[in-house]
């Protein structure tokens, strides 16, 4: 999920696979190191962020640091994918780039990243359950900027005009039990992203893992629960019908209109809850039983592509490091207002300043990648045919587990 644009689409792999590929940057430099004036290109998936913004400006710092010059390039994160795959064929790979964590899977795939270990980086003392996501076959191939991830905002005047106290809301009977309180108050229930894209399987993630629910076995009887619930909340009208056409960006608008209880949304609506017109909080997602449910981590690694000149890493490193340092990791979460940083310091320290974010950074630690436990490019082979499944589900075409079973058969068939 790219939080700084959206959650993560579902990712674009060229036809043929590319293989053996070995970048190499369009620059100069010399196995000596950096020469002053030259130039190191960055590509990022944050095209909102011009020149002229906080983001540019300390990407440009990291390179001033290191003697350098950065040529930045933004492109959205679909594009920036399939930007990259060519580049690596047309030996005009970056020096760096910025990765939303299932597109790491992919690349590293190819054989166009670097590892960190190759590249000389540190990543001990990133949280391992957000590293993850960047790991495949054991090899880590980035180290996360940053995360974001999921929870349960929540409108107070809503709740306490049905009597539901946010804190009673600890498992799945809970919180059905808040929704049939608000709606018998006249007042609407929850809404979600359900959408036949990334985003849907992305809100999904959290109901689904937190049935106890594995994705190499979709149509087993956890799945069907956390559809099943989903699916009962709209026919019983705890959740609109547009629940299957969202966005995460139309959940919140309707959110935004005060009439809703609850909305699954992410660390990246927190300044937009903030100025809404009506008090808001936040709740973790439930689990079917209780505790909280694991969600799925949105946010970007910094890669280092595979380049000839290996004597590019020597400064390469060194603008990476600026970036990771945890001065740099709680500069990137005030930057973006929306980050939580990848270790417990960094995340200590963001508090310390902006303590509204105390439910992100406790939903964050509790997250995982969609491409952890080694699913790696299967991720996309199965994320699809488990928004499918959510799509049959909520418009009424197949039950839950006649849905599930579909799924299941398909990613079975396109995994192999």
């Amino acid at each position: 999920m790219s939080s700084a644009s959206k959650p993560a689409r579902a990712i674009a792999v060229f036809g043929a696979a590319v293989l053996a590929v070995t970048g190499c940057a369009s620059n100069t430099g010399g196995a000596s190191g950096a020469q002053s004036g030259d130039t190191y290109t960055w590509w990022d998936p944050y095209p909102q962020h011009k020149k002229s913004s906080d983001w540019a400006k300390r990407v440009a710092k990291c390179g001033d640091k290191a003697g350098v010059k950065i040529k930045r390039t933004a492109y959205d994160t679909t594009a920036l994918t399939n930007q990259a795959l060519l580049a690596a064929q047309e030996n005009t790979s970056p020096d760096l780039m910025l990765l939303d964590n299932p597109a790491v899977s992919t690349l590293a795939d190819t054989g166009m990243l670097a590892t960190m270990k190759e590249f000389g980086l540190d990543t001990s003392g990133i949280d391992k359950n957000l590293l993850a996501a960047g790991v495949v076959d054991g090899k880590e191939y980035g180290i996360p900027v940053g995360a974001n991830t999921l929870a349960l905002y929540y409108n107070k005047d809503v709740l306490d005009d049905a009597g539901v106290d946010p804190a009673s809301v600890k498992d799945w009977d809970s919180l059905t039990a808040a929704l049939k309180k608000v709606t018998g108050a006249g007042k609407k229930g929850i809404t979600f992203a359900g959408i036949g894209t990334e985003e849907g399987s992305f809100q999904f993630l959290p109901w689904f893992w937190g049935a106890g629910a594995d994705l190499h076995d979709l149509d087993s009887p956890e799945a069907a629960d956390a559809l099943k619930l989903w699916t009962g909340w709209r026919n019983k009208g705890y959740a609109p019908e547009s629940v299957i056409n969202n966005s995460q960006n139309t959940t919140w608008e309707e959110f935004l209109t005060g009439k809703f209880a609850f909305a699954v949304n992410g660390t990246w609506q927190v300044n937009s809850a903030a100025k809404a017109k009506f008090d808001t909080g936040v709740i973790q997602i439930p689990g079917k039983n209780g505790g909280v449910a694991p969600t799925p981590t949105g946010g970007e690694f910094i890669t280092a592509p595979v380049q000839k000149d290996t004597g590019r890493y020597k400064v390469t490193k060194k603008i990476a490091k600026c970036m990771t340092t945890p001065k740099g990791m709680v500069e990137t979460a005030k930057t973006f207002a929306y980050y939580i940083p990848p270790t417990k310091a960094t995340q200590e320290q963001l508090l310390k300043d902006e303590p509204r974010l105390k439910p992100w950074v406790e939903a964050v630690r509790t997250a995982k990648g969609r491409t952890s436990g080694n699913l790696g490019t299967d991720y996309p082979k199965i994320s699809e045919p488990l928004w499918n499944a959510v799509q049959k589900s909520l418009s009424g075409s197949k039950s839950p587990k006649e849905a599930l079973q579909e799924a299941q058969s398909t990613a079975k068939d396109k995994v192999g």
